[in-house]
This record gives C-alpha cells, structure tokens and sequence, in this order.
C-alpha cells in the first residue's frame, strides 16, 4: 500500500507540473514508462537530449508494465514505454493507444549463485533450466507483480508447461517496486530470478549472484513505445508526443543513443536500437 501510494503522490506531482506548464504556454510530454529503462538510465538521457534537440520537455512516471498502462488509461498521460505484448495489444485493442512503435530491446537472464544448486549453467533453453529449479526445489525468487519482466517469466513457464508454486517459488512482496529491489533481494537469498541483463549489469559488483543462463531466443525483451488515443482523451499532446516518437525512432538521433548506451561504463550496450526506421537503414 505504501508502494502504492508513493507512486500515486510522484504520479500527482508530475500531472499537476504538467498541468502548471501547459499553462504556462510551455511544451510538455508526460511518458509512464516501465521501470527497467528508468533504472538503467536511458530514460532521462533520452529525455534531456530531446530537450537539448527540440525544447520540448518529458517528464516520466515509473511503473511495472502493468501499473504503467493503468496509470495512462487514467488519461493524464501522452505516451506509455513498455515491453509485455499482450497487455500492449489489450491496451490498444481497448482504445487507449494508436499503435506499437518498437523502439529498442534488450534481453533477460537467469542468474542464481554460483553453487548453481539447480545444475543450471550452460543451459541453452530456458524451459529447461526452469524444469530443473523446479525439480530441485531450489528456492526461485519472482516479481509476481504483471510487470513486463513478469510477464515474460510467466511466459517462460507456460513455454515449459508448468505452473510454478510451492515454497520453493517465493513472490516477492516488494516486487512492483522493480527489477533493482528483485535482484537485490534475490541476492540476499542466494536464489534464482528471472530479470533483464541491463539490471544486472548495473547492480553486478554489488551482488554475488551470476548469469546461468542467456541467448534462449524466448529471453529477448522488446520495448515499444504507445502514443496515447487523442480521440480517447483530447487533451493528450498528440503533436509534441509524436516529435518525441519521431525523434526516439531516428537513426540519427535516439536509436544511435539506445545504441551507444552502456558501453562506457559497461563494456558492451545496455539496450539495442529496434525502430523500423533504423532497421531499414541496417538493410541497405
């Protein structure tokens, strides 16, 4: 509940700022985005560099995948960044959003100690290593909370033709307050989780638990980006929304930041470009 009513208040703030700027003649774009991206810190680069760009400002709101399209079925939102299919295509089939714009992706692993109690390691299906924790008993750490990692584990299992449960299967109660807090508390556990390697990347020092499993092509993450429906809710900003989208799917602009995103401290790029436009550009 107070996770709840933390985002709630963060969600309120925002809209009222919105509200204050559009009063103020300014040029505002209010995104609900999913909360790996916002961790991982492209969210905001990608925010201020468009302002830097255009001097249109985007402010964000962060939620599971789920959380995110309930936040802007309330209308106070123009654009939603999330990454679970079939909640997008509900969240479109329902007349809140236009159309899916794939913007970027990523993938997810399967880490757990490296004791690897389960014998996991090397597995190349994620099936699999899942039929295996399950038939060790190994304790397994879960968002539980329909986000889109979420989301993507269930969909992993029901790949697997198994519905997890018993006390080896732990959902974890904080889990809507994101992947970072997942992992962290998984660590603290010694188990396994499902979470995306942009989130363990980020928290790898701080934490013993390692990759086991990765490449399965079950475990890619596609993020995509939803305008808002304008005929839904007139005030949404469909005409600065759309020069935010325009300028994300550019091969010249926002996907050369997804693309370049992570090397730095990294080694290697937390996300990959995904638009249609940079893959036409990729073709030729």
């Amino acid at each position: 509940m107070k996770v709840f009513i933390g985002k709630l208040t963060v969600l309120l703030i925002l809209v009222w700022s919105s509200l204050a700027l559009a009063a103020n003649g300014d040029k505002f774009v209010f995104l609900s985005s999913t909360i790996g991206p916002i961790d991982a810190g492209i969210v905001s680069t990608l925010e201020d560099q468009f302002e830097k760009d255009t001097g249109i400002r985007v402010r964000h709101v962060g939620a599971g995948t789920g959380v995110a399209l309930d936040i802007a079925r309330k209308g106070e939102i123009d654009l939603v960044m999330v990454h679970a299919k079939s909640l997008e295509e509900k969240f479109i089939a329902d007349g809140f959003g236009t159309e899916r714009i794939p913007l970027m992706y990523n993938d997810f692993v399967i880490v757990g100690p490296a004791s690897d109690p389960a014998a996991i390691k090397g597995e190349k299906s994620a099936t699999e290593a899942l039929k295996k924790i399950m038939g060790k008993g190994v304790k397994f750490i879960s968002r539980g909370d329909k986000s889109g990692t979420n989301m993507a584990e269930r969909g992993v299992w029901d790949k697997a033709s198994i519905k997890p449960e018993g006390p080896w299967y732990v959902i974890y109660e904080k889990g809507a307050e994101g992947n970072v807090a997942t992992l962290k508390y998984a660590d603290q556990q010694a188990a396994y989780t499902f979470i995306d390697r942009a989130t363990y990347l980020s928290l790898k020092d701080q934490i013993k638990l390692v990759i086991l499993v990765e490449g399965d092509e079950a475990l890619i993450n596609y993020i995509s980006l939803i305008p808002v429906s304008q005929s839904k809710f007139p005030k949404v900003n469909k005409k600065d929304t759309m020069k935010f989208v325009k300028w994300l799917t550019s091969p010249k602009k926002g996907q050369l930041i997804i693309r370049d995103f992570g090397k730095d401290k990294y080694g290697s790029p937390l996300f990959f470009p995904n638009s249609m436009e940079w893959q036409k550009v990729q073709k030729k």
